[in-house]
């Protein structure tokens, strides 16, 4: 089977569920597993130049030349030679990725016959049925299996819902500022935390930096959606300016993170599950080399 992955939580899959041989192309984004991808094309590429600020990437966004999944290109002539017989991508997010209907559209228009499968998961139960329907299409039921089962115990083993346990805010943007949502929550909760501004399964929007005042966090993680660890410690500044910052008890506690939002927990993949573990790992004060304690004048 040829697969083509237009999202990277589906090049995760691929990877998990065994099938990287099978993949012919795949994001501009995708980079895990680390030197497995260097051979396969690129069917994407990104429109916006870099380095950009979060908030030159939020202006891009919503200026008039760029309209959700306008951001990324399609290489419908290279998507035509790959001849694929299973497109994964998405319809959750107009800015992470190629939609769902510019992809069917890009395969009528160039007659392929070819299977498109949009994942949508919003829950980590959703993110381990994805991987169970992509396995469905790609004979791989058993090794879909033993992920479910790993996950599910791995999950099982972390604190949990923790009564009074410690308030969190996850920041997935930082200017303007939007909460993580979606799977994140659960996340949190599994990783002894209260989630704070959202629930599971919600779907992040910009909230206002005074807000956090008055929620006054007990743990705050940063995990900028697309941005590396130092690409997020350079941009702390934004949240250090905010007044009150310096009062809130993460901040007096020195209980402020920066960790790898891509790699963790940005994408609906199964790697998620290492998320809620090095979330329980900063809770219970025995951090892992995947989170950063911020720097002192951020936190």
């Amino acid at each position: 089977m040829r697969i083509v992955s237009l999202l990277p939580a589906a090049t995760d899959i691929v990877a998990m569920l065994g099938l990287t041989g099978h993949l012919v192309g795949r994001t501009h984004e995708c980079d895990w597993p680390p030197g497995d991808l260097a051979d396969i094309p690129a069917v994407t590429a990104t429109s916006l130049p870099e380095p950009l600020t979060s908030r030159e990437i939020s202006a891009a966004i919503a200026g008039d030349a760029h309209r959700g999944s306008s951001l990324y290109q399609l290489d419908a002539a290279m998507l035509e030679e790959l001849k694929p017989d299973l497109i994964l991508t998405q319809d959750l997010c107009d800015v992470c990725a190629v939609s769902y209907q510019r992809v069917n559209d890009a395969v009528r228009m160039i007659d392929l016959d070819t299977r498109v499968m949009s994942l949508e998961a919003r829950t980590i139960t959703g993110i381990l049925d994805s991987i169970d329907a992509v396995a469905a299409l790609t004979g791989s039921e058993s090794r879909a299996a033993e992920i479910r089962t790993d996950a599910e115990a791995r999950l099982a083993a972390l604190p949990g819902p923790v009564t009074g346990g410690p308030t969190v805010l996850f920041v997935e943007w930082l200017d303007p500022l939007m909460p993580g949502g979606h799977w994140v929550p659960e996340q949190i909760t599994y990783a002894g935390g209260r989630s704070l501004l959202l629930g599971p399964g919600a779907h992040s929007t910009p909230h206002r930096w005074s807000v956090i005042a008055d929620l006054a966090p007990d743990v705050v993680v940063f995990g900028p959606c697309g941005f590396t660890p130092e690409q997020t410690i350079d941009e702390l500044s934004v949240a250090a300016a905010q007044p009150g910052w310096a009062d809130l008890p993460a901040v007096r506690n020195r209980q402020v993170w920066v960790v790898d939002g891509p790699a963790y927990f940005n994408r609906p993949g199964p790697r998620v599950v290492d998320g809620a573990e090095i979330l329980a790992a900063i809770l219970t004060g025995r951090p892992d080399s995947r989170a950063r304690r911020a720097p002192a004048e951020a936190g």
